[in-house]
């Protein structure tokens, strides 16, 4: 399918303007990455939706028109950036621990799991009565069918889940419950007045964003308005465990700040910054922050006209709804890790090249934030944007399969020298992927050097 039909079928199902389309270029084609399936051009399109909604918006509050142009493979690169990362010229970063990963259960079915979090890492190991290292994993796992293993790990809120075909995820539930809902779901949470529209420099100057999210998908969508000229503030409990590269990557454009939803201050502190916001992006597993007070119609109340955007695993319907996962648990569970072991001739599920479900749902998320603002200039309200990691996938796989795919050489670091910049930060000389969008008016950029958690005040 050509990108510019996808990005086509992707603005128009958001209801934003036709005439918008004709001021993007989309340039290059896949396979960019190894693969069978189309993830440069999942990269290139989800990035120029964001690019051209941010540059409608421009147009909106502005009166001026300008013209977007993403490349294929620059894209692409931008969707491997926690890869790409460097630290005062040091070594690549090191994004997972070290038993993560697929496992051959006793009945010889797959299992993936997730244990880049302490405590989902201690979980598995006590689940399995068994040791840090991959041969005791291993050794544990032949006395689990994967079903049983999957559904255990999962109530007892780990992170974990069996390879499934395309056609074993065809026939769960909740791939039919995901299969039902918009790739880029938009709700009107309350009514109320427009806004004023005052004009900036750059599309999202004077909108305020805020951001409760871990990896991968819901820091990225911060990261992305940031780019378009948002203030955005990133928010953490100082009690919990973070992937550092990925923050480091994630952080660039952003304050960082801490708030403690389990104390009084650090409730207040949320409940100002909240009542202070235009967006609001929220990542954790769903009801996590409802039960804290700050769910869409609560936060819409305290903030008339917010826009909430959601990040969830697998969707707001179905059985598993409520279920953690990350990107890599959905390649599994949803059919696509068999699928690309097939085209390659393989037995074991293989991964995708990059983490393509978490990049593509951040611009998603974005995209969905952009077209919110978007509306609410022209109908006022407060707006729920909802995207799932699922149903980015079932896209994904709408897009068909890249012939011969697996014939494109790996792209190392050596090879994006090009698509590299140096910027100074909290942690030290970063070298960084740098956007791919090219817009001819408002260039993308970040003001805000990436800072550790806590660098700022929980303040606007």
């Amino acid at each position: 399918m050509d990108s510019a039909d996808v990005l086509a079928a992707l603005w128009r199902d958001l209801k934003l303007p036709d005439e918008a389309l004709g001021r993007v270029s989309l340039t290059g084609h896949d396979p960019v990455y190894p693969s069978s399936f189309p993830v440069a051009q999942l990269a290139q399109v989800s990035i120029a939706a964001v690019a051209l909604a941010a540059a409608e918006l421009h147009r909106r509050r502005t009166g001026r028109p300008q013209s977007v142009s993403v490349n294929c493979r620059d894209a692409a690169i931008e969707f491997r950036s926690e890869r790409y990362l460097r630290v005062d010229g040091g070594a690549a970063p090191e994004l997972w621990d070290k038993i993560a990963g697929l496992y051959r259960c006793g009945d010889g079915a797959w299992v993936r799991i997730h244990t880049n979090f302490p405590h989902h890492r201690d979980g598995i190991l006590k689940l399995l009565g068994c040791e840090h290292d991959r041969g005791s994993v291993e050794r544990a796992l032949q006395a689990w069918t994967a079903d049983r293993f999957e559904d255990a790990a999962a109530a007892a809120g780990l992170v974990a889940t069996k390879a499934r075909t395309f056609a074993e995820w065809d026939a769960h539930p909740q791939s039919r419950a995901v299969a039902s809902l918009p790739l880029v779901s938009l709700e009107r949470i309350t009514d109320g007045p427009k806004p004023v529209s005052a004009a900036g420099r750059r599309p999202l100057e004077g909108v305020r964003v805020l951001e409760l999210t871990r990896v991968l998908a819901g820091p990225i969508c911060g990261r992305v308005l940031a780019a378009h000229g948002a203030d955005s503030m990133r928010v953490i409990s100082p009690h919990l465990p973070t992937i550092e590269p990925a923050d480091i990557d994630t952080g660039r454009g952003k304050r960082s700040a801490y708030a403690d939803l389990t104390t009084e201050t650090g409730t207040e502190d949320f409940r100002r910054l909240l009542s202070g916001s235009d967006v609001f992006v929220q990542s954790y597993r769903p009801g996590a922050i409802e039960s804290r007070g700050f769910g869409p119609s609560a936060a819409a109340r305290l903030r008339p006209g917010l826009i909430y955007v959601s990040l969830s695993a697998y969707g707001q319907a179905g059985p598993w709804a409520g279920r953690r996962g990350f990107d890599s648990l959905v390649q599994t569970a949803s059919g696509l890790n068999f699928a690309e072991a097939d085209a390659a001739g393989e037995a074991q599920p293989r991964a995708l090249p990059c983490q393509a479900l978490d990049h593509a749902s951040a611009y998603l998320m974005a995209l969905g934030a952009l077209a919110a603002l978007l509306r609410r200039l022209d109908e006022g309200g407060s707006w729920h944007v909802q995207v799932s990691l699922a149903r980015t996938a079932l896209w994904l796989r709408s897009l068909g399969r890249v012939e011969k795919g697996f014939e494109a050489p790996e792209t190392g670091f050596d090879q994006v020298g090009d698509r590299l910049e140096a910027s100074p930060s909290g942690y030290g000389e970063l070298s960084a992927i740098r956007h791919a969008a090219v817009l001819t008016e408002t260039p993308a950029r970040w003001t805000q050097p990436s800072m550790p958690f806590g660098a700022h005040p929980p303040r606007w």
